[in-house]
């Protein structure tokens, strides 16, 4: 996967915007103005990605291309390193849950106005 199957995977999703407020080596992807993904575009293309707790845990111990969120809250967050990532199911599974993971931690009047 690449950095533009990654980019128009996530912008297809309700109420995602996309900046680079960290610089032009990270692009960030947000839903009601809060991240859910964040791609090194510098180097290797890697993918900060939030998930719960035990999942964390669970994915750094079980596949060697996830690995503690760089530069992030390392009990939420992971980064994944896409070239090392052989099952592309999978990542993009991660992705929908991280993205789900901040819609479900939004208010429910804001959650309601994406079904509009």
């Amino acid at each position: 996967m690449n950095i533009e199957e990654v980019r128009t995977y996530c912008i297809n999703k309700v109420a995602v915007t996309e900046s680079m407020p960290f610089g032009d080596d990270t692009l960030v992807f947000k839903v009601a103005d809060k991240i859910f993904l964040l791609a090194n575009l510098d180097g290797p293309l890697t993918l900060n990605l939030k998930a719960l707790p035990e999942d964390v845990i669970d994915r750094i111990e079980r596949f060697p291309e996830a690995r503690p969120g760089y530069h992030m809250n390392k009990k939420h967050w992971i980064t994944v390193d896409v070239a090392d990532c052989f099952d592309e199911a999978r990542l993009l599974k991660w992705i929908d849950e991280s993205y789900n993971l901040i819609v479900e931690s939004l208010p429910q009047k804001t959650r309601m106005s994406f079904l509009l």
